[in-house]
């Protein structure tokens, strides 16, 4: 894949993907207090041994392209749940496992709100970080997983994180 940056205009190669360090109640936690509160590691956190969070892929088909687009998510998860994820992690076949009901717990620009929308945490094979589904309802953000977006549309959401908002 290849896409002109509406920003720089500078052609740029092959399918970018952001997503967030951690999942949005970490941050609410006072930066003193994480050490002691949270247990952040790349796939999971738990914030006061009560609030459990996987981090997926939500992908987004692009037209015309093979590879989707993918912002990576943290989700909550119930506890049950969370433990479920945890058991078969290291499993190489785990994806007849689940799906897990959560809330979104990120927030991506250039869109509403999309914190605490519902989803599903599909988990998939060797290693793979689970797919994260939405449920379909009007929201921007569900309506571009179910229906895909333009190569232009992955150039403006580029753009956004390489050269900030205007």
């Amino acid at each position: 894949m290849r896409f002109k940056c509406t920003r720089c205009d500078e052609w740029h190669e092959g399918m970018p993907s952001f997503g967030a360090d951690a999942p949005l109640f970490y941050y609410s936690i006072p930066v003193e207090a994480r050490h002691d509160r949270c247990v952040l590691d790349s796939d999971t956190c738990v914030i006061d041994g009560q609030h459990f969070f996987v981090l997926g892929c939500l992908e987004i088909p692009v037209r015309g392209e093979a590879e989707p687009f993918s912002w990576g998510v943290w989700v909550s998860l119930s506890k049950n749940s969370f433990d479920q994820f945890v058991a078969c992690f290291d499993a190489s076949k785990r994806s007849h496992v689940g799906p897990f009901f959560g809330w979104l717990s990120a927030e991506l620009p250039l869109y509403p709100s999309t914190e605490s929308l519902k989803t599903r945490a599909h988990l998939r094979d060797n290693g793979i970080r689970p797919y994260i589904e939405l449920e379909p309802t009007d929201h921007p953000l569900a309506v571009e997983q179910r229906t895909g977006i333009s190569v232009d549309r992955v150039a403006e959401i580029f753009a956004h994180y390489e050269h900030g908002q205007r």
